[in-house]
């Protein structure tokens, strides 16, 4: 067995990493892509490397001849490699081809050892690796029938992404015998190229054998195994946080993210916020429906979408305003604060990070679940020189959650102390209590000291449309944040959502039902768990602390590194002490992650 590395290409989507090097000369992770995948080769113990070069092949040459690799290695020329594809890089090494079976490498891949050993194992002779496509995944795909036999190659730009989910990627790595390269591979690559030109792909080759009643190759499919194609430098950040050895390097550069996982499929975020209940099919329906005019128009300015949002909780518009996420309103509002202001802690970061350190103060609940009442609140500030206090109910990450009529009292408190006074709602929805909102008109005529913020990404799972609204009975306050926000401050999606959520109360309301009865069951399951305590939560999260040997980041790191679940530790919020914070999924996902905390907890 010997190995083809096609490596001529000029790597322009990497842009200056590919100015004066190939692209298989970048680095991930301080190791160049060559270095890795020669490295993996040598162990294979492989009768010898074929390598194509072409862009400074000169200096790849002499890079890969200080690598020290006892394989033989045999380079061959691209000399016109800016003026040709692949097919002529594969074209030039086609002799080789015929000596012996090989694996075949387009040099910009990384992957983990087990994706050559997959290859390697199989008895079938000729193989394309594949993968589950995912919508990040750029370039050729394949349909397959259920014994692996490749129905159609697809070329990119052809993709139906209808049909998004029959479709399995190729990883750009293949396994050919000798006998396929000699009956089948080559004569029709020197055919094809002949008819069409250089400037083709290798794969196009393989699209044309597959019509042969019995053209030899097979599908491979990859099962978990990580590979990654780097194109451009996004494609290189997600490869370091996949493939880094320092697994507190790995976490680190996970959290550092703050989202887009979609671009990691497997893995289970534990982290983040949402109902996954909600929105409904037939809603994700309607907005697919009105895909094309969403993306191209405009949407309405700050006037008319804090009408539409006025129309949903039924107030008047100039108490309302609609947020680019809650995030967006927490700025404007705290910024517009002035004197001191009061936080409980721990609690959402996004509010004490946006004021000063030195005009704050912190109640700090002396108790190991973090709760408190309204006779707790008041008892603390009472007596403090304060101008607004802020509120999360239920609270982040705790879970406690003060009910409706100690609301109420909190609000008339305040009234007399001359406070303002801001509750956040955002997990409100989730509580056992019903009917519990402030977001009334009556209360906000009532109360103009009183605001009240609320996520819609949270509560009615759609954090990718970003939004969030703020009400209060201060139409001077929201008049300023109107002005304070950008006129077209969320997009023609999110304004299309609101247009049409009223339609879907049931819906939301019957996916509240099913979150309250899962987070029930899934506070029970953790809580029959050896070394952790549960703390009732009313939120769409539980909050959890470890009682055993292990520290949080060390299970957090763990279950990153071994089972692709990402958690919130909460070390810096809870000084140090051993607390988690683990979102309410569906019950598929959360016995997964039950399965991870049991294996590692016992």
């Amino acid at each position: 067995m010997q190995a083809v590395i096609l490596a001529a290409g000029m790597g322009k989507r990497l842009k200056e990493l590919t100015r004066s090097n190939t692209k298989c000369m970048v680095e991930v992770n301080g190791r160049t892509l060559i270095d890795r995948m020669l490295h993996q080769l040598e162990a294979r113990h492989l009768s010898r490397i074929v390598i194509v070069v072409g862009y400074e092949g000169q200096k790849l040459i002499r890079y890969i001849d200080s690598l020290d690799i006892s394989t033989p290695i045999v380079y061959v020329d691209n000399p016109i490699y800016d003026k040709t594809n692949n097919i002529y890089s594969l074209a030039l090494a086609k002799d080789w081809l015929c000596r012996e079976d090989t694996l075949l490498f387009e040099s910009d891949i990384i992957f983990e050892d087990a994706v050559i050993d997959v290859l390697l194992s199989d008895p079938r002779e000729t193989l394309a690796l594949v993968d589950k496509y995912e919508s990040w995944m750029d370039g050729t795909c394949v349909k397959l029938t259920e014994d692996d036999r490749i129905e159609e190659f697809i070329p990119g730009k052809k993709l139906r992404f209808e049909e998004n989910p029959l479709y399995y990627k190729t990883v750009n790595i293949y396994k050919f015998s000798k006998h396929f390269s000699i009956t089948h591979y080559v004569p029709f690559l020197e055919a094809y190229q002949s008819a069409l030109g250089k400037n083709e792909y290798y794969e196009q080759v393989l699209r044309v054998l597959i019509m042969l009643d019995e053209p030899e190759i097979r599908a491979k499919r990859l099962n978990g195994e990580k590979w990654y194609e780097i194109d451009d430098i996004q494609d290189l950040d997600i490869a370091e946080s996949i493939f880094t050895t320092d697994s507190d390097e790995r976490v680190a550069l996970m959290q550092s993210r703050y989202g887009g996982y979609w671009r990691y499929p497997k893995l289970l975020d534990f982290c983040y916020l949402v109902n996954p209940y909600y929105p409904p099919e037939k809603m994700k329906d309607e907005l697919r429906a009105s895909f094309d005019t969403l993306l191209t128009e405009y949407p309405s300015g700050m006037r008319v979408n804090s009408l539409l949002a006025a129309k949903n909780f039924g107030i008047h518009q100039n108490n309302i305003i609609v947020g680019n996420g809650a995030a967006e309103l927490i700025k404007s509002l705290m910024g517009y604060l002035t004197g001191t202001v009061g936080f409980i802690r721990p609690t959402f970061d996004e509010y004490p990070n946006r004021y000063e350190k030195k005009s704050s103060m912190y109640f700090i609940p002396e108790n190991n679940d973090f709760s408190y009442g309204v006779e707790d609140i008041i008892r603390y500030f009472d007596d403090k020189e304060i101008s607004s206090l802020v509120v999360v109910n239920p609270d982040n990450p705790s879970g406690n959650y003060i009910p409706y009529e100690g609301l109420l009292e909190l609000i008339g408190w305040a009234a007399e102390k001359k406070i303002s006074l801001i509750i956040d709602e955002s997990f409100a929805d989730f509580s056992d209590e019903s009917d519990n909102t402030l977001v009334r008109q009556d209360i906000l005529n009532a109360n103009p000291h009183l605001y009240v913020m609320k996520s819609i990404s949270k509560s009615y799972g759609v954090p990718g449309l970003r939004l969030g609204i703020l009400a209060s009975g201060n139409t001077e306050a929201i008049a300023f944040m109107k002005k304070d926000v950008a006129i077209w401050n969320i997009n023609s999606f999110a304004e299309f959502y609101m247009q049409i959520e009223e339609k879907y109360k049931n819906d939301y309301s019957l996916a509240l039902k099913e979150l309250r009865k899962e987070r029930k069951r899934f506070q029970t399951e953790l809580g029959k768990i050896k070394g952790i305590r549960v703390i009732p939560s009313q939120a769409n999260y539980i909050m959890v602390e470890l009682c055993g040997t292990i520290s949080p980041k060390e299970l957090l790191k763990n279950l990153l590194i071994k089972y692709d679940i990402l958690i919130k530790e909460l070390t810096t919020k809870t000084n140090g002490k051993s607390y988690l914070r683990l979102a309410v999924r569906n019950t598929e996902e959360n016995n997964v992650l039950l399965r991870a905390l049991r294996e590692e907890l016992k």
